[in-house]
């Protein structure tokens, strides 16, 4: 189970339409409960290729976001991206791509701007995909 506060849902969504028509990538801090990650802060990170398919997180800002997540006392949760034109599941370059097996991915889909999609998953080491719930909170 993954919970996500509603303004930090809000602000992926608004922070991935900004960078359309390219992929938008990030990362989210949290705390790991019984029950899974309750996400505590969101860090949108700079998709490097500047493409409508690929996403390369930018490294300098991805290790600023593990050190402040170790100095607020955070994990990391998972990450996310955008599929600008694409459902929202996870393609074969995601799977290929996944190496923390303890992480929630997230894709959310602008395919429909009217309508977007966020879903989550776990990956494991053989590269299976399991669907992960999502709970959007107050």
């Amino acid at each position: 189970m993954l919970y996500i506060p509603g303004n930090d849902y809000l602000n992926i969504l608004e922070y991935c339409k900004s960078r359309l028509p390219y992929e938008a990538c990030g990362l989210a801090g949290g705390i790991k409960n019984g029950d899974g990650w309750h996400i505590k802060k969101i860090y949108f990170l700079t998709n490097t290729e500047s493409s409508t398919t690929h996403f390369t997180m930018d490294i300098r800002e991805q290790f600023a976001a593990v050190k402040d997540m170790h100095k607020n006392g955070l994990q990391m949760a998972g990450n996310f991206h955008s599929h600008p034109c694409a459902p929202a599941v996870l393609s074969g370059e995601d799977k290929r791509l996944a190496y923390d097996f303890n992480v929630s991915y997230m894709v959310l889909s602008l395919m429909d701007i009217m309508c977007p999609v966020l879903k989550a998953y776990k990956i494991d080491r053989e590269k299976n995909v399991t669907g992960e719930i999502i709970e959007i909170t107050s």
